[in-house]
């Protein structure tokens, strides 16, 4: 990759992860947007974080997905992602596990596609536990992992926020993402659906980042990969999203590098080109404080 020069922006532009790899440890690694597209891995991606991995750093991989680990592991596989470039992956599912452990057998709503009632049987495997699932009519809460069909939209579900808001039902949230790019289309998630909820009052639960648990779960991972406490001062977080991956980070503390060609490529590289200007003020109007940015992640 050609070196963009420091100058070039207010906020740094890294060529690569090499850059400032001897300050951390650790690196919790965005997956979609900055490992894979959800069709293909990015070799320069894992290539970089397998380096990384040998000079003695670990590498935890966070995720929105809203479905438990193992079938994310599948997916990474599949998509040709190296198990090299990673100690361990965890996703918003994992966190949202917990959710439903503490709800025990209570009758819930799912909104999701099909492929994701698997997440119930992890559920079962893991707790014991398959709660009833029922109409919104007679659930105690709802669960949503996704939108039933990627051709819909958060219009397609105001009858049934309506139920909702009138049955005074919590929302959890598997996926706190809006939209995710599936090559170079864009697909609404989970979280598109909780926004509408809360901004009609609803009462939504969100398991993944920006939210606290996610990250706790992946430096407790970290903590058990490396068989010793890890300095928060030498974690690295890596993401693509301004109002998850970095706004998380930035919220724990972590220092975060932006990846601009992912779900903001749009607005920070019209034409494919870098526009300065345009990262600088999409930063600046976050309110956010990555250390730097890095169009795509390589070494």
């Amino acid at each position: 990759m050609q070196s963009i020069p420091h100058t070039f922006a207010r906020l740094p532009i890294l060529a690569g992860l090499g850059e400032i790899a001897d300050s951390y440890d650790v690196v919790l690694s965005d997956i979609w947007g900055v490992v894979h597209n959800g069709r293909e891995a990015f070799p320069e991606a894992c290539a970089a974080l397998t380096r990384f991995r040998a000079r003695g750093g670990t590498v935890i991989l966070v995720t929105n997905a809203p479905r438990p680990f193992p079938p994310i592991l599948e997916q990474l596989e599949g998509l040709g992602a190296p198990r090299s470039a990673f100690d361990a992956v965890v996703t918003s599912g994992d966190v949202t596990l917990g959710f439903l452990i503490e709800r025990g057998m209570a009758p819930l709503h799912h909104i999701g596609p099909p492929r994701d009632l698997t997440f119930f049987d992890i559920l079962e495997d893991q707790s014991g536990l398959r709660p009833p699932l029922t109409s919104l009519e007679e659930a105690d809460y709802v669960l949503c992992t996704g939108l039933f069909d990627d051709a819909h939209t958060p219009d397609d579900y105001a009858q049934a926020l309506s139920v909702m808001r009138a049955r005074k039902l919590d929302f959890i949230s598997a996926n706190p993402d809006l939209v995710v790019h599936v090559g170079e289309t864009m697909l609404y998630c989970a979280g598109a659906i909780a926004q509408r909820y809360e901004e009609e009052g609803g009462r939504v639960l969100q398991a993944g980042k920006p939210f606290a648990p996610i990250y706790d779960r992946a430096l407790m991972l970290a903590e058990r990969h490396r068989g010793a406490p890890v300095d928060l001062k030498r974690v690295l977080a890596i993401g693509d999203a301004l109002r998850t991956d970095v706004k998380g980070a930035c919220d724990r503390g972590l220092d975060c590098v932006f990846v601009t060609k992912g779900i903001h490529r749009d607005e920070i590289h019209p034409g494919g080109v870098l526009d300065a200007a345009a990262l600088d003020a999409l930063v600046a109007e976050s309110g956010l404080t990555p250390i730097a940015a890095m169009p795509a992640l390589v070494w």
